[in-house]
């Protein structure tokens, strides 16, 4: 696939890697595909990628609010939709009125969800999470049999339809990891629990991204893919190549260059001493485009994050401002205005997302997710029209 053209600065994200990448995730788990765009699609854009992921032959979409939800059929994209993290506040009506799946984790949301069902004439819809280990939402083990019995009575009242039964792996991005044995065979204790109390849902789903592709005897009736919908690789070091295709790249004009001489120190604390005669770089953006304010890593200079400018990679020295990040230019001189490859797929000029996390020490679900800010962010085709 040819990389469309950059623009000058901000985000771009390349509908066309997301329809590959869910041709490549169906054809690889060989079951029905629910993409996840919560949190604006992982930093991508929640109802282009979602456009693009049923494009793509994604089957369902998945959000965790049901803000998110309805935000997707207020745009007008159709097809099943499933949320799941439920507040106070949840408008489940309006949830159950556009024809989305809910997620009960408790009978305390099935009581509230009826409630909210009143005067319906039609069931609604219903999945039910259960916890195998990974102890955030979702039914504890002793619980599954009362959340089963409440569900199955609300089916034969007409209040609702149960069309799910599912839940998430704590440790599939480590395959080799206990816990995955653990929490597969307990889902299958509470579908075949579920089973015997009555309940016949559709869809039996625990796979996320990393199980997807590492996991074959966990996908049951569908895989819920998010991160390798963007095109990032859900277990660093663990997973086989597919052919997943990053989907972002993130660019930023080169604001100015100066010389350092040996002892000018660099951005907060000074934290960053330059030892020899170099140049440095100023790039626009900062913690307040979602940086990590770590990323010039003044206690490891040799690990810091990099840009690329140019063809090279260029550190960053000292701390993250707010604004903007310095870099080290090695005494050449590019001309303010040449572009600044942030993060992107490899060859684009740049550091990929796990570059960028492997700097940072953290994942690079968190480093796409959080860039934005003060960033515009633009779609592109490579298979067809800039959109």
């Amino acid at each position: 696939m040819e990389r469309p053209p950059l623009g000058p600065a901000g985000i771009v994200v390349d509908l066309a890697a997301v329809r590959a990448n869910v041709r490549v995730l169906r054809a690889t788990a060989g079951v029905p595909l629910i993409a996840v765009v919560k949190a604006d699609a992982y930093g991508h854009g929640m109802v282009a990628c979602a456009r693009a992921a049923q494009q793509g032959g994604a089957q369902w979409l998945a959000t965790a609010t049901v803000e998110e939800a309805l935000a997707l059929r207020a745009a007008g994209l159709d097809g099943p939709v499933l949320c799941w993290l439920n507040g106070p506040g949840s408008d489940f009506a309006a949830a159950a009125a556009a024809g989305i799946d809910l997620t009960a984790h408790s009978v305390a949301d099935l009581d509230a969800m009826a409630g909210a069902f009143a005067g319906r004439t039609t069931p609604a819809r219903v999945q039910l999470k259960v916890d195998t280990g990974l102890s955030r939402n979702g039914a504890p083990r002793a619980a599954w049999a009362e959340l089963f019995a409440s569900a199955r009575a609300g089916e034969e009242a007409g209040t609702w339809q149960v069309t799910g039964v599912w839940s998430h792996f704590a440790c599939s991005d480590e395959p080799d990891h206990p816990a995955n044995d653990r929490q597969e065979q307990g889902f299958r204790e509470a579908l075949a629990l579920a089973e015997e109390h009555g309940l016949r849902p559709q869809l039996r789903h625990l796979a996320n991204s990393a199980a997807a592709i590492l996991r074959p005897s966990s996908r049951f009736d569908a895989v819920r893919c998010g991160l390798a919908v963007y095109g990032l690789d859900p277990a660093p070091g663990e997973a086989t190549d597919i052919g997943l295709v990053p989907a972002m790249t993130v660019t930023a004009p080169l604001l100015s260059v100066k010389d350092l001489v040996p002892g000018d120190a660099v951005s907060y604390g000074q934290r960053w001493v330059a030892e020899q005669p170099t140049t440095v770089g100023l790039v626009p953006v900062g913690y307040a485009e979602g940086i990590p304010r770590n990323a010039g890593r003044p206690d490891a200079p040799d690990q810091a994050a990099t840009v690329g400018i140019d063809g090279k990679w260029r550190p960053i020295r000292g701390t993250v401002c707010m604004d903007q990040v310095v870099v080290d230019l090695g005494g050449d001189r590019p001309s303010p205005g040449t572009e600044v490859v942030v993060l992107g797929p490899p060859g684009a000029g740049g550091p990929t997302a796990q570059d960028w996390a492997e700097a940072c020490g953290t994942i690079n679900y968190e480093i796409v997710t959080r860039i934005g800010g003060r960033m515009s962010r633009r779609y592109v085709d490579s298979e067809g029209a800039v959109g």
